[in-house]
Parts: C-alpha cells; sequence; structure tokens
C-alpha cells in the first residue's frame, strides 16, 4: 500500500514539479546575470548618493556637452563602419557567389578577422599603427613617402578614421557571410526568367537580388547596428578615447564615469539612454523586416 502511494506522488511529482525542478538551474543563472544587474541599474541610475529617488542623473545628460560629443563621435563611427562594412560585404557576397575556382579558400580566408578576440585585433593594429616601427609606416617608408607627420591614432583628425578601419576590417567578413547566405538562399527561376527576357547585368541586380536580398540586407545591418552602437574593446586597445576627446564613444564614456570618477547613478543613467537608442533602431529595422515578409 505504501509503495503504491509512494508511486503515485512520484508520478504525479514527474507530471507537476519536475518542469520546474529542470528549469530552476537555468532560471537562476538568468536571475543573477541579467535580471539583477538589469534592477540594480535602474535603482543605480533613479537614486542619488543619499539613496534618495531622483532623475538628476538624467536631466544632468542634457547640460553635459561631453555626454553630447561622446554620441556624435559614435553616430559618426556606426554610420560610416556600417556603410563601409555593408558595401565590401555586399561586393564580395556577389563576387563569391559566383563559381570561381578557389572559391572555398577564399571564404575561409576572409573569415579569419571575424574569428580573432577584439582585443587581439586592437593590439595587432596597434602596432601596425605605431608611427616609429609600425607596418604600415615602414611599407611607406619603403616606397619614398614621407611619414614624419603620419601618427595615426595620435592624431585628432586621423584617430577616429583609424579605428573605423580596424571595426571594417574585422567585420566586413560576417555582413559577407549573411549576405552570402542570402544570395544562395535566392531560387534561380527568377534570373532564368530574366535573362529569357534579356535583362541586363544591372536590372538583374536591381530588380531580382536586391528585393529577394533585403531580408539578410536587414538582419546584417541590425546586428551590425546593435554592435556598432556598444563598441568598447577596440577603441580602449588602440586609442582609449584619445587624443584627447577625438574617439571618445558614449561606451568608454559611460566607463569612465562608472570605473575612473566612481559616478555610477551618471553612468547608468548614460547606459538607459544607449539602451533606448539602440532599442529605437532594432525595432525599426524589425518593423521593416516584418513589412518585407508580409509583402
Amino acid at each position: 500500500m505504501g509503495v503504491a502511494l509512494l508511486s503515485k506522488r512520484f508520478a504525479k511529482f514527474q507530471g507537476n514539479g519536475l518542469p520546474y525542478l529542470l528549469i530552476a538551474p537555468a532560471t537562476a543563472v538568468l536571475l543573477a546575470l541579467s535580471i539583477y544587474p538589469l534592477i540594480f541599474a535602474i535603482k543605480t541610475g533613479f537614486t542619488n548618493q543619499s539613496g534618495n529617488w531622483t532623475i538628476d542623473n538624467f536631466t544632468r545628460l542634457f547640460t553635459d556637452q561631453f555626454f553630447f560629443a561622446a554620441l556624435l563621435h559614435t553616430i559618426i563611427y556606426a554610420i560610416i563602419a556600417l556603410t563601409l562594412e555593408f558595401l565590401l560585404g555586399l561586393g564580395l557576397a556577389l563576387l563569391l557567389d559566383r563559381n570561381l575556382r578557389g572559391r572555398g579558400f577564399f571564404r575561409a580566408v576572409m573569415l579569419i578577422p571575424m574569428m580573432l578576440p577584439p582585443v587581439v585585433v586592437g593590439v595587432v593594429w596597434r602596432l601596425m599603427y605605431n608611427s616609429d616601427f609600425g607596418a604600415i609606416n615602414g611599407t611607406l617608408k619603403s616606397l619614398g613617402i614621407n611619414t614624419d607627420a603620419l601618427v595615426w591614432t595620435a592624431s585628432p583628425t586621423f584617430a577616429l578614421l583609424c579605428v573605423i578601419v580596424v571595426d571594417v576590417w574585422q567585420w566586413t567578413p560576417f555582413v559577407f557571410l549573411v549576405l552570402l547566405a542570402g544570395l544562395q538562399a535566392i531560387s534561380q527561376e527568377p534570373y532564368e526568367a530574366a535573362r529569357i527576357d534579356g535583362s541586363s547585368a544591372w536590372q538583374t541586380f536591381r530588380y531580382i537580388t536586391l528585393p529577394l536580398l533585403k531580408p539578410a540586407i536587414l538582419i546584417a545591418l541590425l546586428l551590425r547596428t546593435m554592435d556598432l552602437l556598444r563598441v568598447f574593446d577596440q577603441i580602449f586597445i588602440l586609442t582609449e578615447g584619445g587624443p584627447g576627446f577625438a574617439t571618445e564613444t558614449v561606451s568608454l564614456y559611460i566607463y569612465r564615469a562608472a570605473f575612473r570618477f566612481f559616478d555610477f547613478g551618471y553612468a547608468a543613467a548614460m547606459s538607459f539612454v544607449l539602451l533606448i537608442l539602440t532599442n529605437i533602431i532594432s525595432v525599426i529595422y524589425i518593423r521593416l523586416l516584418q513589412r518585407q515578409e508580409s509583402a
């Protein structure tokens, strides 16, 4: 009788309690690593040093010229890098989508920069940009070019361009990979119909390839935009936001406010502004993607 009762309760536990027991570790990790830090950041952003609730950290943003300068650098960085990565990635995807000899080798080589950790990429390019013994100035000197004025990351004029070049070098392969997958998913029937109708290469690209590739384009742009807006590690390794304030982005400014000036409330407020900006842009991309799928 006792064994039958235990078996019945165990069967009931398997039906009702076992699923909760299995997801409990994942839930605990999620709460510890995501939910609790988010709640702590909200509390920190909306309280002052005395622990009283306030919105001073957010109103302070409107009078902080350094925050707006960092935001401007972030937007310029994201727009230029995203444009270059998209154009180069699309061109490479169109080129390697054809039946070229050694296509597999070039595809594999293209993916190498994307596989490297951003810190390693930053260190390598910092050495290459070095004005005294870097590979770039060394190559230019061997061509007879005077490099005395080329200090690259130490120049307020070239520093932002230098960090953009590094990002384009590392992440163009990602855009290429997504767009190549999109190209290879397109059916050949529209191309055969266009060939029969005498469509030119540009007309085929404009009216067939580009519309059918739009979902892959939007996904690539969405992921890269989210990544570019929160860029930190490469710029931190290359310039640490300098020279002066020339390459300071919002992420670097948040880091400096939190861990150098210990102004955690203001850093949390800036983080939420950056999060809201990223979400707005992401929603726009997702709406465009949904509109494309429903068309």
